[in-house]
């Protein structure tokens, strides 16, 4: 018998209260599906030779204390739906925002832990939309919190908002036949700097992680320079949307994850018909222009994360991004059938995965379970593709039940978590 089988054998034997599918792939890739109470494992610990493991001795536990800034438009809900099932799976507390603020940190306004559930206090997971403010997160999350956030492309980024957003931003309900090209022909035409929602016109990445997003870096090189600087001293790691599976593989490395705690469905998607199928060159020019200061961080970003994948081993990125997406299409298949599809909420059975519909011109996609299915697997998948509303509210009601009568795990703070970009400067020293 092959020595690889002879260890699956002695595996079986330790794990009989266990229910094991093994799915050989090729001559020497094993993938296990272990399914234990509520808690599905979809993707081996072991990775191949070929993608060493981080060479720690000895290894780094996984880290369980993390700020998701959720930046808007850029996959930030796929990214959130990721670690509210990595904290339900391991106990953790989620940080949720109090009903006045509804599922958001009281978004637009600079976040403040007040805004935060005292069901939800103290956290070690936050991933709901807020502003950032820096002080105010410090107070909240435990020391030792990795913080990571994601950007995307700024035309296609603004593409996204003027859809969504059409019916709540003035400047945007003022162009007429809802165009995004007559906006952005004469963008100052219909903007007005300070109104409600002016944010999701103008900057809105600059915005979200608390700059001043009426600055134009052509005026002013200084200040991209400065919030640049800003962000790579607080975030361990910036995501890039493009590369949504590049940066999950750093994420989990970061972290000390297994690859299988960063399977997803794709969430907050909308239909084809919600989209341009193709950003024109000149529109594209155009919104990038109009967003300068947003190109500006995604331009540096996007570098910095390409020579962050350096650093990692590109071809050992690549491979692992390759086994992900192999192993969220048999998740996918899995939990939705053997064609699964995105469909639109209309079409959802299950009123628990009927995604928000922000207005009758835009159609946002979801997925939805096979009639029939009863027990944890069917709860695990429920949850992949639970809508951002729907999976806050439960979790809010999950821990409000539990109270405060359960046992936090404490960060482990004999194994430091790992630096951001940019070191933080030094206290000043006492004569």
């Amino acid at each position: 018998m092959p020595p690889i089988f002879q260890r699956l054998q002695q595996a079986t034997k330790m794990m009989s209260r266990r229910k094991i599918l093994l799915l050989v792939l090729g001559c020497s890739t094993v993938s296990l599906l272990i399914h234990q109470g509520a808690q599905l494992s979809w993707y081996p610990k072991l990775f191949p030779l070929s993608c060493p493991p981080l060479r720690e001795s000895p290894p780094r536990p996984k880290h369980m204390t993390v700020a998701f800034l959720k930046t808007h438009k850029t996959a930030g809900t796929t990214v959130q739906n990721i670690l509210f099932r990595f904290a339900e799976r391991h106990n953790l507390t989620v940080a949720l925002p109090h009903p006045s603020c509804e599922h958001q940190f009281c978004y637009p306004r600079n976040f403040s832990a007040h805004f935060v559930h005292p069901a939800t206090r103290p956290p070690h997971i936050l991933a709901s939309h807020l502003r950032f403010d820096r002080t105010e997160l410090a107070r909240l999350m435990p020391p030792g919190t990795v913080y990571v956030t994601i950007l995307r492309e700024p035309a296609a980024m603004f593409e996204s908002l003027f859809s969504y957003y059409n019916q709540y931003c003035p400047a945007f309900r003022r162009v007429p036949n809802a165009s995004l090209e007559a906006f952005l022909r004469a963008p100052e035409a219909y903007y007005r700097a300070g109104e409600h929602f002016a944010m999701f016109a103008h900057n809105t990445l600059a915005y979200d992680l608390g700059g001043d997003n009426e600055r134009n870096p052509r005026d002013d090189a200084a200040y991209l320079a400065g919030l640049i600087r800003q962000v790579e001293e607080v975030f361990s790691l910036v995501m890039i949307a493009e590369y949504f599976d590049e940066s999950l593989v750093l994420l989990r490395r970061l972290l000390a994850w297994d690859l299988d705690d960063v399977l997803y469905a794709k969430l907050n998607a909308r239909a084809a018909s919600s989209r341009l199928a193709a950003i024109p060159a000149a529109l594209a020019g155009a919104a990038r222009a109009w967003n300068a200061l947003d190109a500006g961080l995604y331009d540096h970003f996007n570098a910095t994360f390409w020579r962050r994948v350096a650093r990692a081993g590109r071809a050992c990125v690549e491979r692992e991004a390759r086994e992900l997406r192999a192993a969220r299409e048999r998740l996918l298949r899995r939990c939705f059938g053997a064609e699964p599809v995105l469909r639109p909420a209309a079409q959802i059975r299950t009123k628990q995965l009927q995604p928000w519909q922000p207005s009758r011109k835009v159609d946002i996609m979801g997925y939805d379970l096979p009639s029939g299915g009863t027990g944890p697997a069917t709860e695990a998948c429920l949850k992949l593709a639970m809508p951002e509303v729907q999976y806050s509210n439960y979790l809010l009601r999950k821990q409000k039940r539990r109270g405060g009568a359960r046992v936090r795990p404490e960060p482990v703070l004999d194994n430091p978590p790992p630096r951001p970009i940019r070191a933080l400067p030094r206290a000043p020293q006492g004569p």
